[in-house]
């Protein structure tokens, strides 16, 4: 991690438009406008924050983890890292950041997932693909787009430490975040933010300890 890309925010939470706190293991799904600020605080340190954002009136046009890697020719997101959806257009620009390293590789835990890293008896767990589909049947955002299974692509992991070995293998580790870290976006487009809280308890990314996030819009 390079100290260089730790970037602290000018925002007032005060401010905010919109303020909310999501649990552990939950979804959470919200417009950000063209122009607004959209932070995720990580409130107990180390949380894993699998996030998905979407063209808020197509959502075929989506983030890619594809493009911004390829465009940008890096891992990892941090200050100034742009993500771009599969259109090739650049959705949300990273503009300040506490804790300076977000995964692009590890995916959303799922139940298979689960059985194979880990052990057949994982299967019934809650998981983040599960949190991604219940927001697509219930929440009223993602039904107006029409959005199913189908519209999930590869997220992102804000506050997630997966390290890619010399061997082109990635590890799960222990995180490097910390209570109150924050990772801070731009919004370059109309976007719906999709996001499970992960709820993972066999991986040492979280300290095994499922924790609430922090979720702050401003104009």
């Amino acid at each position: 991690m390079n100290a260089q890309n730790l970037t602290e925010s000018s925002f007032d939470p005060n401010l905010a438009v919109v303020d909310e706190i999501c649990a552990a293991g939950e979804p959470w799904v919200k417009r950000v406008n063209k122009g607004q600020t959209f932070r995720i605080v990580d409130l107990e340190g180390n949380q894993a924050v699998d996030t998905l954002f979407f063209n808020a009136s197509d959502a075929l046009e989506r983030y890619s983890a594809t493009d911004t890697i390829r465009r940008q020719n890096k891992l990892y997101l941090t200050t100034d890292s742009q993500l771009y959806s599969n259109w090739g257009n650049v959705m949300l620009t990273i503009a300040a950041d506490t804790c300076g390293r977000h995964d692009t590789l590890g995916g959303a835990c799922a139940a298979e997932s689960n059985t194979v890293r880990y052990a057949l008896e994982k299967y019934p767990m809650h998981s983040c693909r599960d949190s991604f589909l219940h927001a697509l049947a219930h929440e009223p955002l993602c039904e107006q787009l029409g959005m199913s299974k189908r519209d999930l692509p590869s997220n992102i992991n804000f506050f997630m430490n997966v390290p890619v070995t010399e061997e082109g293998r990635l590890e799960f580790v222990d995180g490097i975040s910390a209570p109150g870290k924050y990772v801070e976006m731009q919004a370059e487009m109309d976007v719906l933010v999709l996001i499970s809280n992960c709820p993972q308890l066999n991986n040492p990314c979280n300290a095994y300890n499922p924790t609430p996030i922090r979720l702050l819009i401003w104009d």
